[in-house]
């Protein structure tokens, strides 16, 4: 079972930055990847931003590409979501959560994520 707790989340202005964090705890071993996806009122979940647990390999959707940036730091259990730039469309309720399942070669395919946070609330307005 894995815990995955976020923070991080606040009010910003359009241009400013926020850094999400989600800290993991319980037993990971079998954890492929870790991915942010967000939620907007009224919209599905999307993915975000993964990346990969074996290798560090990234992936991001192509609205937050070149503005945030996944990383992890592996002593701290803690994995990040740099997000710079940020743009009244970023609002939303951003989830940490942990692939279990390669089912698709899709690497924010959500059905494979199985363990996911509580959501921090980001809120771009001026």
């Amino acid at each position: 079972q894995v815990q995955l707790v976020e923070s991080g989340g606040g009010l910003v202005q359009p241009g400013g930055s926020l850094r999400l964090s989600c800290v993991v705890s319980g037993s990971a071993y079998n954890v492929f990847a870790m991915g942010w996806f967000r939620q907007a009122p009224g919209k599905e979940r999307e993915g975000v931003s993964s990346i990969n647990t074996n290798d560090g390999s990234t992936y991001y959707d192509d609205s937050v590409k070149g503005r945030f940036t996944i990383s992890r730091d592996i002593d701290k259990n803690t994995v990040y979501l740099q997000m710079d730039n940020l743009k009244p469309e970023d609002t939303a309720v951003y989830y940490c959560a942990a692939r279990m399942l390669v089912t698709s070669s899709y690497e924010l395919f959500q059905n494979d994520y199985r363990s996911w946070g509580q959501g921090t609330q980001v809120t771009v307005s001026s």
